[in-house]
């Protein structure tokens, strides 16, 4: 049986979700919940340290702490300075990371939506497309940011496809003492769609890429054997893929969230797009990078 999609459902109503535990640790299972702690890694430390570096005004403020330091050498502070400034305009150009993130993008075809997905058994959708938790815990409604059709795409693959199974995987790493992970608070989105029942469940620990693919294989009731749908975002795809297949998983790449069309006009100019689009870049091609150097893909 798969995931049951009921369209009377209504919202939450076991009081404040993000403060009241509505899940009963004591039964995880019978509640399509997951509860796997892992410790703290190495690979997870330096991929927040790989978080910082992807941040291209870290390189602007390197640059000017750079003219600080060689404050008795004028000509050079001056060219740091400049150079600084210069990095700074060049990075609100939007059509250079739309071109790294096309390039991304396209290593996978769209699906489109009346597509027969009777052979597969279900999908596997991958974290991020909620807020923080310092945010979402401040309110009732489920917070989607620009990644949300992370969540509603699945929707609509079940209410098409009502056998499919679904897994939604992602606990995240922001998650204080008290609050609910991002699985949890995805649960709470989706009963409220109505998607619910035997066939949907949750992993609610994993922190990285490598997380979602290795703890979600350890679900009850999960055979990675057979045939999957990976659901994620289209910029996210190659190194999804990758991952999940190294970690013996049959899937099929469901890209959604897709940030680029077929050209971005040459005038399109936003230092906050542009900051963003470069920051998502980086973090993949630094991403893949880590996890081709410590055998994940």
């Amino acid at each position: 049986m798969g995931a049951s999609v009921n369209p009377k459902a209504s919202c939450h109503k076991c009081g404040d979700p993000l403060r009241v535990n509505p899940f009963h640790q004591t039964q995880p299972y019978h509640l399509g919940l997951f509860r796997n702690y892992t410790y703290p890694s190495t690979v997870f430390f330096v991929s927040k340290i790989f978080a910082v570096l992807t941040q291209p005004l870290t390189w602007v403020m390197a640059l000017l702490l750079a003219s600080l330091w060689a404050r008795n050498r004028p000509k050079l502070a001056r060219k740091l300075v400049g150079m600084a400034l210069a990095l700074l305009l060049l990075l609100g150009w939007q059509p250079l990371p739309d071109l790294l993130i096309r390039q991304l993008e396209n290593q996978y075809a769209e699906m489109p939506p009346q597509v027969d997905l009777k052979g597969y058994v279900g999908m596997v959708v991958l974290g991020g497309s909620t807020d923080p938790s310092y945010v979402a815990q401040a309110h009732i409604q489920t917070v989607l940011n620009d990644a949300a059709e992370r969540m509603t795409a699945p929707i609509a693959m079940l209410r098409a496809n009502p056998h499919l199974h679904m897994v939604y995987t992602g606990g995240g790493p922001d998650v204080p003492l008290g609050t609910l992970s991002e699985a949890q608070r995805a649960k709470i989105f989706f009963d409220s769609m109505g998607v619910s029942g035997p066939g949907v469940r949750y992993e609610t620990a994993s922190r990285t890429t490598h997380e979602n693919a290795t703890l979600s294989a350890q679900l009850p009731g999960v055979d990675v054997t057979q045939r999957w749908l990976l659901v994620t975002s289209a910029w996210h795809m190659p190194r999804s893929m990758a991952t999940f297949t190294k970690a013996g998983w049959n899937v099929t790449a469901y890209p959604v969230d897709f940030r680029t069309g077929l050209a971005t006009p040459w005038t399109e100019y936003s230092l906050v797009s542009g900051l963003r689009s470069w920051q998502l870049v980086l973090h993949e091609l630094l991403g893949g990078l880590a996890y081709r150097l410590t055998g994940r893909v």
